[in-house]
């Protein structure tokens, strides 16, 4: 990871922002940085967020600003995602009060620049469906009509499995477990996190026992050890219910 550091170093200090290919390599590199630090053990995080600032600093490019502005509507509810052991909460259930506004602020006043620019791309895309999660006071206060609506603009712009998955969750929100399983159905099974989202899924719809033997299948196949912890707890939790 220090070696991909030192590369997004080299590539932002000599990148011709003429090639909009050397930028798109640079923003996916940032990116990927960025989850590394975001979900893993190590904080890379922020160094993502300075490499990409000094990087919009030299570029009027939206697509750039709306990474930063992603970055930092992320960057400010990493204190409220994770327990002190370690264990993961679900956006719905973090503490909004521990949310950082200050970075909020910015990444949305980021992002308005950007889109009023009307080149609208992947990561402003993106940066709005954070902004209106951080827009609401409260979870169930949530706009998911209008992140419905920005998932059908990021799949337009990616055709990308895992924005379907993820559109299909919002669309069981905005419009019911039942929408969002049939969405669902049109997503490739094999790919990652579809067994959870099906579970979610069908608790919403009141299915406690597949929703049980479904997080617990999706446990089996976590891509790391919190989001496994998390997903164990899921599955007992409703089969504790099943029992009482």
């Amino acid at each position: 990871m220090a070696q991909r550091i030192s590369r997004a170093k080299r590539t932002v200090r000599d990148v011709r922002f003429s090639e909009l290919g050397d930028l798109a390599t640079v923003l996916r590199v940032l990116y990927l940085v960025f989850n590394e630090g975001y979900t893993g053990d190590v904080d890379l995080a922020a160094e993502a967020i300075r490499l990409t600032r000094q990087l919009a600093s030299r570029t009027e490019d939206e697509e750039t600003a709306g990474l930063l502005a992603l970055m930092l509507l992320h960057h400010a509810r990493r204190s409220a995602r994770t327990r002190r052991d370690g264990s993961l909460i679900p956006l719905t259930e973090q503490d909004r009060a521990r949310w950082d506004t200050s970075l909020i602020a910015e990444g949305v006043e980021i992002l308005q620049t950007a889109l009023a620019r009307d080149r609208l791309g992947e990561f402003q895309a993106q940066a709005a469906i954070a902004a209106l999660h951080a827009d609401a006071p409260r979870a169930e206060e949530t706009d998911w009509v209008q992140i419905v609506s920005w998932y059908d603009e990021l799949l337009r712009l990616t055709g990308s499995p895992i924005v379907a998955l993820n559109r299909a969750i919002a669309i069981g929100e905005a419009d019911g477990a039942k929408a969002g399983l049939a969405a669902l159905a049109s997503v490739e099974p094999g790919l990652p996190r579809h067994t959870a989202a099906s579970a979610y899924l069908h608790e919403k719809a009141g299915d406690l026992s597949t929703a049980a033997r479904l997080y617990a299948d999706a446990a089996r196949s976590a891509p790391n050890l919190a989001e496994r912890h998390h997903l164990t707890r899921q599955a007992a939790r409703l089969s504790q219910t099943l029992r009482e």
